[in-house]
């Protein structure tokens, strides 16, 4: 069990706690698993309805004998929308199949996709794989190619007083800066720059770095602009070690928090 050290935001150790949920082995291929499952992916395929959809009036029935069709007018049994009607005077127009104007593919790629699962306990082995990568500074390192030559001042995982929440922005960042140093500050805190090639051609000027990721527990409210926060219930093992140990601070009631999820004990049950 490891002694884990709450920093105040001077830096300095205000007392420590115990806990188990960063013991754990580092297991690459379970977390690439993992992480994969949890990725949003678009299927290559079109949307199930394209070409399908008309924007008309209506579409023409062919039904015999009956007005606003057009059987009995020598046209084509194409189906066809209407585009506005005037009396017996219509215009029409084919649609929907593939060999006209807006209609549909004709043989478009399916939707084949047969989706991961992945076990409970294999997720709770992954989370706490992850959990040891963050709290690794060798593998955070292997993430980020600007701290290859700079010695992290600060001891991983860091934990921080809940109180430093209530703190504000810029005093947040300036506690950063006093924890991590100018160096590994800059790689922490979000940067936005002007994107460079054709991309700013294309809708997406502006690209920015991960930042910082803080963990904060259930219970507890931060929305701080430059650094990435989720809750513990909300929390993915793609969003701490989808591509190498992000760097990563806890707080003291996310430890307790995730504690309790590797452990399977719900809100439910802390109540009681």
């Amino acid at each position: 069990m490891a002694k884990l050290q709450i920093i105040d935001a001077s830096g300095n150790k205000v007392r420590e706690m115990n806990s188990e949920i960063f013991d754990g082995q580092i297991r690459w291929d379970l977390v690439q698993k993992i992480a994969e499952t949890e990725k949003v992916k678009q299927p290559y395929a079109p949307y199930l309805w394209a070409g399908m959809d008309s924007s008309a009036s209506g579409n023409v029935k062919h039904n015999r004998h009956v007005w606003k069709t057009d059987r009995g007018k020598g046209l084509s049994r194409y189906p066809k929308k209407r585009m506005s009607d005037k009396g017996a005077n219509f215009v029409w127009v084919a649609a929907i199949i593939p060999g006209v104007r807006g209609g549909r593919r004709a043989f478009p790629p399916k939707i084949i996709r047969k989706e991961l699962k992945i076990n409970k306990q294999e997720q709770i082995l992954g989370l706490k794989s992850a959990l040891a990568m963050v709290a690794s500074a060798t593998e955070v390192k292997k993430k980020y190619a600007r701290l290859n030559d700079v010695d992290l001042k600060v001891k991983l995982p860091l934990v921080i007083d809940s109180k430093i929440l209530n703190m504000k922005s810029k005093q947040f960042f300036e506690m950063i800066k006093k924890v991590f140093g100018e160096d590994v500050s800059e790689v922490a805190i979000q940067e936005k720059k002007i994107r460079a090639g054709r991309g700013k051609m294309r809708n997406r000027p502006y690209k920015r770095n991960a930042g910082l990721l803080l963990v904060i527990g259930n219970k507890e409210e931060r929305k701080i602009s430059g650094i990435e926060v989720v809750k513990v219930q909300d929390l993915r093992l793609l969003d701490i070690a989808g591509n190498g140990a992000r760097l990563t601070m806890f707080t003291e009631q996310s430890i307790k928090d995730l504690e309790n999820r590797i452990n399977g004990k719900s809100q439910v049950e802390n109540k009681k």
